[in-house]
């Protein structure tokens, strides 16, 4: 007597179609199909979530520049002279400091660049 898989497999299928709801076409109606896509929608997602932290970053990194640039410094110069005067403040908050509290980020800067 042989045992089958019908209620698993079923269920299975129903799990990947249900997270699959709402894809276009037959990838949110037929399994093989639907399977193949929830499997690369986690990669993406994955490497989407890394790319979106490197954009922001950039972001942040443009933001800095443009305000140092304003007080006739460069960006890597500034950088360089917060790494020197053991200022550790990350570029997101150098970046919020820039668009919310200006002077914060003026003393901020006399701070690193003075000698």
């Amino acid at each position: 007597m042989r045992v089958k898989g019908g209620i698993v497999t079923r269920r299975k299928h129903k799990k990947v179609l249900r997270k699959t709801k709402g894809y276009r076409l037959t990838k949110g109606s037929l399994y093989k199909v639907a399977h193949e896509a929830f499997m690369h929608a986690g990669v993406y997602s994955l490497r989407d979530r890394r790319h979106r932290t490197a954009q922001f970053r950039r972001l942040w990194i443009t933001r800095i520049n443009s305000a140092v640039k304003a007080k006739d410094v460069s960006y890597n110069k500034f950088i360089n002279a917060m790494k020197t005067k053991k200022i550790i403040i990350n570029r997101k908050i150098l970046s919020e400091l820039i668009i919310q509290c200006p002077e914060t980020f003026d003393a901020v800067f006399s701070k690193a660049m003075s000698k």
